[in-house]
């Protein structure tokens, strides 16, 4: 019997990582499975158990792109979106009967692309949720022609049943990407750190110049409290060295270091930011705080029940409606705090003196964002579709 075969088709940067983790769990039920990997959105590299095909490109919204958000649209347009779409919907129209089945991951646009192949559809939906943006009539009928869908939260999923569309929320794929075993080297990148400060500056080229300015609060805030300290995620894709060069350039006393820590930050004689290049999750294991500008890793931060604050930064007002979204997923388990260096930090300072709000933001980050297990159910979904469950 030849090999089964999946096409995963993703829409985001963290999209990519959740259609990974769940390939990881069908190629444990399925160990022959094939899967492919359609990015619609984003070119980099990516370990994982999926074989990247077809055309894809790095597009300047970095996939931040939403319903009247002018600015990003007219940058991909004149950055050869329409070309590049009509390419991989080429690419997935020349794909029918090579393929047992088809995961999209992301928003509905993933899905339309998924069902041109003809095969069972399945769609994980990542962004949209009664909390924020529930799904509109059009997107239901979308919805509908797929095998199987799955939302990230149990209301969305009773909304959808109640408009005729079966949906399921087995669990939040997101909270399974960081159920990873712990890295005792983490234990240096925290060392005398209290409390321990996370920053996430996100995945997108912007993360470089949000991460001197999370860098600038960590330095405000540590300027009172003598052991707080804060580790710097690098994400995936991005230049630990260029990140180097740009705080170097503000002023910062970098001194280099080895992987997972490329390097770390000083003031005088005094650590204050260690950079990480390792998996994020055990550093929430580690954090107090989060003060993020990411959207998966911010998430995956509330998931673990660790308080998020997100700066109002003037340079991010074109995605202004993104950091409202998430707001609205994850509640007051995220503190939006203004962008200019001071004020943020007297902000983020009054959290790190509340403890019962921190607590509570952490009770909410855990109940909105759901339990883990989501990759392991789809998977399961998909390889029962494909005729070979386990």
């Amino acid at each position: 019997m030849s090999a089964k075969r999946v096409l995963l088709i993703s829409n985001g940067h963290g999209e990519i990582a959740i259609a990974a983790r769940i390939a990881q769990e069908l190629t444990a039920i399925l160990p022959d499975v094939v899967c492919d990997h359609l990015a619609l959105v984003g070119d980099f590299a990516h370990p994982s158990a999926m074989h990247d095909v077809g055309p894809r490109r790095a597009m300047p919204s970095g996939g931040l792109v939403a319903m009247g958000n002018v600015g990003n649209i007219a940058r991909d347009l004149y950055g050869g979106l329409i070309a590049l779409t009509l390419a991989q919907w080429r690419f997935v129209r020349g794909a029918r009967g090579r393929y047992d089945a088809v995961l999209a991951v992301g928003d509905v646009f993933a899905l339309l692309m998924g069902l041109c192949v003809k095969a069972p559809a399945f769609f994980v939906g990542t962004a949209k949720s009664v909390y924020v943006a529930p799904y509109g009539p059009m997107e239901e009928r979308v919805l509908a022609k797929a095998t199987a869908v799955f939302v990230r939260d149990r209301a969305t999923a009773e909304r959808l049943n109640g408009h005729g569309v079966g949906a399921l929320a087995p669990g939040n794929v997101i909270v399974d990407l960081f159920a990873v075993d712990d890295d005792p080297r983490a234990d240096a990148a925290a060392a005398d750190f209290a409390p321990v400060i996370v920053l996430f500056p996100g995945s997108r080229q912007e993360a470089y110049a949000d991460g001197v300015v999370l860098a600038d609060v960590v330095r405000e805030l540590a300027s009172d409290r003598r052991a707080l300290g804060a580790v710097l995620s690098i994400a995936p894709g991005l230049s630990a060295q260029r990140y180097a060069d740009e705080l170097s350039a503000a002023g910062w006393r970098v001194v280099a270091g080895n992987d997972p820590m490329p390097f770390s930050l000083a003031d005088g004689e005094r650590t204050i930011v260690r950079a990480w290049r390792g998996s994020i999750a055990p550093l929430l294991r580690r954090a107090t705080l989060v003060i993020g500008q990411a959207g998966t890793a911010n998430e995956a931060a509330a998931a673990a029940g660790v308080p998020v604050a997100a700066l109002e930064l003037a340079a991010a007002r074109k995605t202004h409606w993104y950091r409202m979204r998430q707001q609205g997923l994850l509640g007051s388990a995220l503190d939006l705090v203004p962008g200019n260096v001071s004020k943020a930090a007297a902000e983020i300072g009054g959290l790190l003196d509340d403890a019962p709000r921190r607590t509570h933001m952490g009770a909410v980050g855990r109940e909105r964002m759901g339990r883990a297990g989501g990759a392991t159910a789809i998977a399961r979904h998909v390889a029962a579709a494909i005729g070979a469950a386990s």
